[in-house]
């Protein structure tokens, strides 16, 4: 046996009971989502539900940044009736507004709204719960609806309800599917289409479930037709982008075909188209990623929500599973080929790509390297020609300055100095060509240490 305080404490032991002792504990500072991710778990419950109930529900697509103009238009219906609005930063809301009760869902993509009230009837689609709400203020909701759908929780009486009186009554004599679930705790009917007045419909006929558990198969249903909406969106997008990806495919195969044979001077333009090819491929796929990805994830919670409907067979009629089996699997498995041809297009555009861009660097390197034999070539030449240059350029030098010498001693002669003009200047040849020489040996030498 065991006696807690709920003020915490610790835990001994004596005459087999246990006592908590009051003590004064101080914990580390709070992590800022402790809170917010511990109270996850329990965010969205569903509502209790006692037989018979008309819900209407709407889902409706819509971005993050609607998410403000959602809460404040919950916050306003709520006024109107004087019930407590929505806490700021809410992303769920239920209240009892009048007749009806208001959920209000806020999710990453879309938000649901739930119009509860109790009671049946013979036709509990005649007087549908979203009647009671005001007209104008669901108008205004933001977004585009993605499901409109009415549930009925009824007594399930007696006997087995004839699927076919069922459908005749109820669902304009459509084709049903649906059977015993929750345990046989209840049998659910749908019909999966839309129907005159815009809305599906669901029909639960209550067994033996308890109000908690008619509010959660409720839920499971309509979670179910949402997230197969959901999951359904990516097919639009794949079925235009085949055609693309068709296109796209024919083109690489060309530019491969070409790429077998092609030179030099057409690598350039395979190159710049490969480019611009993986440049639309690449922004298709940034354009679609999402919607791909949201597609297997909204499909993998329709069959967890399936699983927990715990169905069986009614002869001659389709579960839920079998029904989704035959129609949205092949839905989603055309979206996930479409992917996974999309990304495999991608990576053969980019491998085809990283083979051209070699084979443009080889060519690149063969041509700088003709480039720099041409300039070594050159500067053989120069180097010959500056050796000749230095050579013409020595007997200029000396040339003048042996000139120089001769006018020099020539003065000297007139004046009367025994010096004789041709033999200065004879003499003076070699001295000054060495010099000259020695002078420009030495200049090349500091330039080629790069010294000034």
């Amino acid at each position: 046996m065991f006696r807690a305080n709920t003020s915490g404490g610790c835990a001994c032991a004596e005459n087999d009971w246990i006592y908590v002792q009051n003590i004064d504990m101080t914990l580390p500072q709070e992590h800022d989502q402790r809170f917010a991710l511990n109270d996850e778990v329990h965010a969205r419950p569903p509502e209790a539900l006692t037989t018979p109930t008309r819900v209407s529900y709407l889902a409706l697509v819509s971005p993050w940044d609607e998410r403000e103009a959602e809460w404040q238009g919950v916050c306003d219906l709520a006024r109107r009736y004087g019930a407590a609005a929505p806490f700021p930063g809410a992303n769920h809301y239920s209240g009892q507004l009048g007749a009806f009760r208001l959920v209000w869902e806020r999710h990453g993509e879309f938000a649901r709204y739930t119009f509860i009230v109790p009671g049946g009837g013979e036709d509990p689609f005649a007087e549908p719960a979203i009647a009671l709400a005001p007209a104008s203020w669901i108008a205004a909701r933001p977004g585009q609806v993605i499901v409109a759908a009415h549930a009925a929780v009824v007594p399930a009486g007696d006997s087995v309800s004839d699927p076919e009186v069922v459908s005749a009554t109820l669902f304009s004599g459509n084709a049903l599917v649906g059977g015993p679930v929750s345990d046989r705790g209840a049998v659910a009917f749908t019909d999966l289409r839309i129907h005159a007045d815009g809305f599906g419909r669901f029909l639960v006929q209550d067994r033996h479930l308890t109000p908690l558990q008619a509010g959660r198969l409720v839920q499971r249903l309509l979670e179910i037709e949402t997230y197969r909406m959901m999951a359904l969106l990516a097919l639009p997008v794949a079925r235009e982008l085949a055609p693309f990806l068709g296109e796209r495919e024919r083109e690489l195969a060309e530019i491969t075909d070409t790429l077998v044979a092609a030179g030099e001077a057409d690598e350039p333009v395979l190159l710049e188209r490969l480019t611009r090819l993986e440049a639309e491929i690449e922004s298709r796929e940034a354009a679609n990623l999402f919607r791909f990805g949201a597609a297997v994830a909204y499909h993998d919670l329709v069959q967890r929500r399936i699983v927990e409907l715990r169905e069986e067979r009614i002869q001659g009629l389709q579960t839920l599973r079998e029904f989704m089996e035959r129609r949205l699997v092949p839905a989603m498995n055309t979206c996930k080929a479409v992917a996974e041809r999309q990304q495999s297009l991608s990576a053969r555009v980019a491998r085809v790509t990283q083979l051209l861009s070699t084979r443009v660097d080889i060519t690149r390197e063969r041509q700088n390297r003709a480039v720099l034999e041409s300039m070594n070539r050159r500067a053989k030449l120069q180097l010959q020609l500056q050796s000749t240059v230095e050579g013409l350029s020595v007997a200029a030098v000396t040339y003048y300055v042996v000139g120089l010498i001769g006018y020099l001693a020539k003065g000297l002669y007139t004046a009367g100095l025994p010096v004789s003009p041709e033999i200065a200047m004879g003499a003076s040849i070699p001295v000054v060509a060495g010099a000259v020489w020695m002078a420009l040996r030495g200049f090349r030498k500091r330039v080629a240490h790069g010294e000034p």
